[in-house]
């Protein structure tokens, strides 16, 4: 049987970014129907975002809570399944823990809260509701990222010994949010993106892509946080000397002052036989290098790849997979492990393969002790999750 979800957003309405960039995901695979949300905190704005998007406008909420309140008085084959929630960082864990304790699934929008305690709070929800829950971590999405993990996770470089792992950006070398950016105003308010700015921004994405690939766990963090910009909040640079459990080591680079970078993500991972590196503006080669003979390139849609990245693979050789595709197969997979538990199967191994509550929560953690370390003159802060 073939199901199509019920989606609801939250967020997401007119002048947003990121709300188009989760629609356009959602579609790719026929896997879900949007039928309604609450896209603004302003009620006129979220209906009238609704109704530009050819939605029933009984079903364009004025806000999250009439939402909820009036998704569950319909039947229950009516009401949404899923809710994204794609709206800054300080409103990200209330409506997540509404949707969870409605009995709906929930794709959210990274960082996973506002804070740790919010995090470790939504946890014991997740686990309570026993619903699925998607952070979407796009990066991990890309299938040579897949290929990268699960070369590291045979062996065949040896143990890992260094990671390196960087986010540069430039868009905010200026002071934007002293203009009408909306996307900068919010990221470089503390009352809205929490505590960090850079480093909770982008930075986590390069944490998490870190701990992905090498398939380790940061246990230490050395931080330099800076803030460049004259009169900004919150951090725009950072630094990080990473620690992993069972020894390697790493450096961790994110910043949005890097005048003319856009977001090349790029990583690499050394063992003891050989090393690999990915970067997103060359998103479809993996470089594998080895001690003792030539480099080899690997390319996605080849069948010498892993089942995870080809069950992540969307276009022939030669296509390039991008950003959207990514973003769409967090979309993918976690709707194919809805489906899977409403038929009572167990989800195959490639469709549970996505970013979940334990990397919001380790998301969250990363950000306090890096915050903590780049204002301490101790060397080393242990990343604690409490």
């Amino acid at each position: 049987m073939h199901y199509k979800l019920r989606l609801g957003m939250i967020g997401g309405g007119q002048g947003a970014f990121i709300g188009a960039v989760h629609r356009i995901a959602a579609r790719m695979d026929d896997a879900y129907e949007l039928v309604g949300g609450a896209f603004s905190g302003d009620p006129e704005r979220s209906r009238a975002s609704g109704v530009a998007l050819g939605l029933d406008p009984a079903r364009c909420y004025g806000s999250y809570r009439e939402l909820f309140d009036k998704e569950m008085a319909l039947p229950e084959d009516r009401r949404m399944q899923v809710i994204s929630i794609v709206t800054p960082n300080h409103v990200h864990f209330e409506p997540a823990r509404l949707a969870l304790e409605c009995g709906m699934h929930v794709v959210l929008d990274k960082p996973m809260t506002f804070s740790l305690a919010e995090a470790l709070e939504l946890q014991k929800t997740v686990v309570a509701s026993g619903r699925r829950f998607c952070l979407t971590h796009t990066y991990t999405g890309y299938p040579m990222v897949k290929e990268a993990r699960s070369l590291v996770a045979s062996g065949v470089l040896g143990a890992v010994r260094k990671v390196y792992v960087e986010y540069p950006q430039g868009w905010l070398s200026k002071s934007e949010e002293s203009g009408n950016n909306k996307q900068a105003a919010w990221r470089t308010d503390p009352h809205q993106s929490g505590i960090a700015g850079a480093m909770g921004d982008i930075g986590t994405h390069a944490f998490n892509l870190a701990e992905y690939v090498s398939g380790l766990t940061v246990s230490h963090m050395n931080a330099d946080i800076q803030t460049v910009v004259p009169g900004r909040r919150l951090d725009d640079d950072g630094s990080i000397l990473l620690r992993f459990k069972g020894g390697a080591s790493g450096v961790l680079m994110a910043t949005q002052i890097a005048a003319g970078e856009e977001n090349n993500v790029r990583i690499r991972v050394y063992g003891e036989k050989g090393g690999l590196e990915w970067q997103q503006n060359d998103a479809n080669t993996l470089q594998v290098k080895w001690l003792d003979r030539p480099t080899e390139l690997y390319r996605t849609a080849q069948a010498y790849t892993s089942s995870f990245a080809r069950h992540n693979t969307r276009t022939p050789g030669g296509h390039p997979e991008g950003y959207l595709e990514a973003f769409a197969n967090l979309y993918r997979n976690v709707a194919e492990c809805i489906v899977a538990d409403l038929e009572g199967r167990t989800p195959s191994p490639e469709s549970l393969d996505y970013p979940g509550i334990a990397e919001g929560v380790r998301g969250m953690a990363f950000i306090e002790t890096a915050i903590a370390s780049g204002r301490s003159d101790q060397k080393w802060i242990p990343l604690n999750i409490s």
